[in-house]
């Protein structure tokens, strides 16, 4: 490894994937092993641990290492690391499980990826993590939804052996690795990299801010968009990152790369933009730029911030010493029409008219197909943005009645069919009754695994039908609110959604 480059976290870039002696012995070995199916959240926790990002993690957290992070932000070691790396398992699967034993963790199709080796297993404090970790037990934020919703009871601790890395079809010329990154910017004699993280589509404001970056700190500009999980109802990752290539031109020749991070966001706001700074410490990159409200979930339904704008800045400079990544700030870019250029808003002389368009207003202009100005974004840019948004009379949704047995949910359910029916215009799918029991819940009995399996499967279904355009109508019985709003946010990412309950009381 080169020593031009800051040297990954810990002193040594971590590379879970072992040789093909000691894969060839795992996989004749795991015949007798547990099989765990890893879910999306971990799918991307496994890569990046496999792949050094997030070194010097050699595996899921144990419950010292655990305990430490959620109330210190530091390993049981000392070494700071702010984000719980925890593999979430249910109570059943946990009950099986002794400190040695070895578990297959299999992608969705069963491809068995890595082998962890247990440590420990335990129940964790889930409202004590959410209130430690993200400042709130409020579970519109999304990481405690997941925490206290979807995720599982008990976590599972040790240490993991890959055998490789998550399959992908998509950009693969782009998903480069920790050490793959070091190699390119070694080659091309680069000692300084100032990283931009997004998860959203970038527009003129992000290239100005970014162009800025690059020139106050005179190193080579890394575009490192997260393609994981991010918050739910964000742009698909294939359209962003259409705009970002298309966004290179714009560039200086070889001033800029861009590069893919299948990193499963937590929108922990400061916290996660310490994490977020480690992880690309170890790509390399020793300048990070922190903009307002960095990897923040926004507000509650209340409208009260869940982070102060600049307190992830605030975090991040406390460490950078200890981290040698230095903070770049930015602050809200806004348009200057008398300059015809942007500019930090806190830059912006006193009575200076300036301009700026929401996330919301621009997808509304998406929507009703509006003009879009080319002093917001570029050509380019709308022009993929256009490509996979829906005008508003084109989007599919989904209604999901729930309410107790006999309380009128499926007779509401087939009324509203029926009128959608008759108002033509796209097709209609009724989820309910004989058609959800025979084709999607056969086998199924009332626990509430089954009963979350069930709504699950329902909401899967429902939120393809939406993405093609079409209406689903369900009505289940669904008392937990854990699948209810993992199907809310899988929907709500790909058309509308509206919940009903139906609340008829007892007597009737």
């Amino acid at each position: 490894m080169s020593d031009n480059l800051i040297e990954p976290h810990g002193g040594t870039l971590v590379d879970l994937i072992v040789d093909d002696g000691r894969a060839a012995e795992l996989k004749g070995e795991s015949r007798d092993f547990a099989s765990w199916d890893l879910t999306p959240r971990q799918m991307n926790d496994i890569e990046l641990l496999m792949n050094g990002s997030f070194s010097p993690l050699t595996g899921f957290l144990g419950k010292a290492d655990y305990e430490s992070v959620r109330d210190d932000m530091r390993l049981a070691d000392g070494t700071l690391w702010p984000m719980p790396i925890t593999l979430d398992v249910t109570e059943g699967f946990a009950a099986g499980l002794s400190s040695g034993d070895k578990v297959a963790l299999r992608d969705p199709e069963g491809v068995m990826l890595a082998v962890i080796t247990v440590g420990d297993v335990w129940e964790p404090d889930r409202a004590e993590e959410a209130e430690k970790v993200f400042g709130t037990t409020n579970t519109e934020h999304p990481a405690v939804a997941y925490l206290m919703g979807i995720g599982n009871s008990h976590y599972v601790g040790g240490t993991v052996e890959g055998l490789q890395a998550p399959t992908h079809y998509d950009f693969k010329e782009l998903r480069k690795t920790p050490a793959e990154l070091r190699t390119e910017f070694d080659a091309a004699g680069i000692t300084d990299v100032v990283a931009f993280q997004t998860r959203n589509p970038m527009h003129r404001a992000h290239v100005e801010l970014t162009m800025r970056a690059a020139a106050e700190t005179g190193a080579h500009l890394l575009i490192h968009p997260v393609v994981g999980m991010t918050k739910p109802g964000d742009v698909d990752h294939y359209t962003r990152v259409r705009v970002y290539k298309a966004l290179m031109g714009r560039y200086a020749e070889g001033s800029a790369s861009v590069s893919l991070l299948g990193l499963a966001m937590r929108m922990g706001g400061p916290r996660e933009a310490v994490w977020h700074a480690l992880i690309r410490k170890n790509h390399g990159v020793n300048f990070f730029i922190v903009g307002r409200d960095h990897a923040g979930p926004g507000s509650d339904s209340q409208g009260t911030p869940f982070y102060g704008p600049y307190d992830a800045q605030e975090l991040v400079i406390s460490f950078e010493e200890e981290m040698g990544v230095k903070l770049v700030p930015f602050k809200l870019m806004v348009f200057v029409p008398s300059q015809d250029t942007y500019m930090p808003i806190d830059e912006v002389p006193e009575g200076t008219e300036f301009l700026s368009i929401s996330g919301t207003e621009l997808r509304q202009k998406l929507a009703d197909g509006s003009e879009i100005p080319e002093w917001f974004t570029y050509p380019e840019v709308v022009a993929e943005l256009r490509k996979t948004s829906r005008a508003r009379k084109d989007q599919g949704f989904t209604v999901f009645f729930t309410g107790l047995s006999g309380s009128g949910k499926s007779t509401i359910a087939n009324a509203l069919m029926v009128k959608l029916l008759e108002l033509g215009g796209r097709s209609v799918t009724l989820l309910d009754g004989d058609i959800v029991r025979t084709n999607l819940s056969k086998g199924l009995g009332f626990s509430k695994e089954d009963r979350d399996t069930n709504i699950t499967r329902i909401g899967y279904v429902a939120s393809e039908i939406t993405k093609a355009g079409g209406i689903a109508v369900c009505a289940p019985i669904a008392p937990y609110a854990g699948p209810r709003d993992a199907n809310r946010e899988g929907i709500s990412a790909v058309g509308g959604y509206a919940l009903a309950y139906i609340a008829t009381p007892l007597e009737v």
